[in-house]
């Protein structure tokens, strides 16, 4: 690479690591006066500061505290019983109820690694991470119990950690009522072990991302005091996570909120008007929700919303895919400004946080790097970039992740990681992110980031969500193309839509086609697989 910074580049997490890797604690980390060993306990133990506390409302009744650490002890018992030991590798693929959380638990508590599973993926994606990462053990749903293979040796002992239509107390991995000797605590770890949750790859197999296991609340941890620091959250909330807890934005909630005693209303599939009915019933304070969730909720009737009083939130906390602009000023006229938006990626972890009022004077804005984060914004050389010009997002921070499972690495400069992103600093230094580095197109030799063209159409009354990708063209060696979600009594056409850009942007960023389809293809987190496009028209 060249340009003055070029022998600064590196690559984050280059090295291979078997299977139960260590690895030496961040610098921040290790000037704590907390050891491993003492950090594990904190984690163990932290649902247990109030035990009579509801933690778990779900579909099957609500669990306390006290109830939901037995059963994890429980779960951790029979995996343990099963040869699972300290450092090996859990795969855990569960929808957002009770039998995540102590699937979570229950790895910690043995100081094995938990690796995340997308419920989207097929078997053949499942049977490929499954054999790369060798997992010890699966935790999962029934409904998943399946995906694993019964191919000989290398399939993981299978525990079914969750059935609609087990009793609200059952112990699905064992006896109904789990004696006190095998609900008792466990001795503590040495470790905490690690987090490994998929990239959101949407084709071939997603790469794994390897993060330390912070102790919850711990000023080292690199996840609370970043969020906290712009999201006001509170101990003792009520909080509706929507978001797939198996994605990183859903699980840092759930980890944030567990020294918070938090109590987690939580649904195996989202529903617009069964969420509402759910923030009014239980008076859900904090609201965790994906773009995708938040527009399905505000195409409800105005009439079906008014049917549930949802003036308790005071946090509607938004991330894993682009929030437009105009959906976050629908949103907050409908809830109130309640609304905050954050942009981050599985690999570096929160980038910026936009605050409600960041979002009425600056639509579409990603927001500011929160406390302990430095953004920097550079060239294709590596130089930084002035103010209201595009460069390549690169962030710092104490929760970048530690490479991938692969021993593959992200491009690194002066210690900083790439987001993958273009983006922006407008006037007042909040963020704005252009697209995705791979995703512009050339067209005539002009860049045209599809982005800026898809908040346009956003924008349009009757158009609902659009997606324009760069497909291949004789003359101008790429051509935009637009495939947009009409509105249920429109009247556009593909010369109207046309029409429409050409009024705010510049010829070559108008579409060259037009697409009308009924939906598009998006990814558990909402964002959309531009990949699988092409097969729709």
């Amino acid at each position: 690479m060249s340009g003055q910074h070029g022998d600064k580049l590196s690559r984050v997490g280059a090295l291979r690591r078997p299977r139960g890797f260590r690895t030496m604690e961040r610098e921040e980390e290790s000037q704590s006066c907390n050891s491993p060993r003492k950090r594990a306990v904190a984690l163990a133990s932290a649902p247990m500061s109030h035990p009579d506390r509801p933690a778990v409302i779900d579909e099957l009744g609500t669990l306390t505290y006290a109830e939901l650490d037995a059963r994890a002890n429980a779960l951790a018992r029979s995996v343990s019983a099963a040869g699972v030991k300290e450092g090996d590798r859990i795969a855990i693929m569960c929808r957002n109820h009770r039998g995540f959380i102590e699937a979570t638990l229950a790895s910690t508590k043995l100081g094995a690694d938990a690796l995340y599973l997308s419920i989207e993926l097929a078997q053949a994606a499942v049977s490929r991470v499954l054999d790369r990462e060798r997992p010890a053990a699966f935790l999962c749903d029934d409904e998943f119990s399946d995906l694993a293979g019964d191919d000989g040796t290398r399939a993981p002992r299978r525990f079914v950690v969750y059935s609609e239509t087990e009793r609200a107390q059952a112990n699905p991995w064992g006896e109904p009522s789990a004696a006190p000797a095998s609900a008792g605590p466990l001795p503590p770890p040495s470790d905490l072990g690690h987090t490994i949750i998929l990239t959101s790859g949407t084709t071939g197999t997603p790469r794994a991302a390897v993060r330390g296991r912070p102790a919850p609340g711990s000023q080292a941890s690199g996840v609370a005091a970043p969020i906290v620091s712009r999201i006001p959250l509170r101990p003792l909330e009520t909080t509706l996570i929507a978001a797939p807890l198996h994605h990183l934005w859903g699980y840092s909630q759930l980890m944030l909120g567990l020294p918070l005693s938090s109590t987690y209303v939580l649904r195996g599939h989202f529903d617009a008007e069964d969420t509402l009915r759910a923030i009014a019933d239980h008076r859900v304070s904090v609201l965790v929700i994906v773009p995708l969730m938040l527009q399905r909720m505000l195409r409800l009737d105005p009439e079906t919303r008014a049917r549930y009083d949802t003036s308790c939130l005071r946090v509607i906390a938004v991330s894993g895919s682009a929030l437009p602009g105009d959906l976050a000023l629908r949103a907050m006229d409908a809830f109130g400004d309640v609304l905050y938006n954050l942009y981050g990626t599985t690999e570096t972890g929160a980038v910026a946080i936009a605050s409600p009022r960041d979002l009425r004077e600056a639509p579409g804005t990603a927001g500011r790097p929160p406390v302990g984060t430095e953004v920097r914004l550079l060239d294709k050389d590596g130089r930084d970039v002035s103010r209201g010009e595009r460069g390549r997002i690169f962030v710092k921070s104490g929760y970048l992740f530690q490479g991938y499972t692969s021993g593959e690495g992200r491009e690194a400069i002066d210690g900083l990681l790439s987001t993958g992103d273009i983006g922006h600093l407008d006037d007042e230094g909040r963020l704005f992110v252009d697209g995705r580095e791979d995703d512009m197109v050339i067209s005539g030799s002009e860049n045209v980031y599809p982005r800026e063209v898809e908040d346009l159409l956003a924008r349009h009354g009757q158009i609902v969500e659009a997606a324009v990708v760069g497909v291949p063209d004789e003359e101008f060696g790429e051509r935009l193309k637009a495939f947009v979600v009409p509105g249920d009594d429109h009247d556009l056409t593909e010369q109207l839509v046309k029409d429409f850009v050409k009024v705010s942007l510049a010829r070559y960023k108008v579409p060259r086609e037009v697409v009308f389809v009924t939906e598009l293809p998006r990814n558990a987190a909402g964002k959309v697989l531009k990949r699988k496009l092409a097969d729709l028209g």
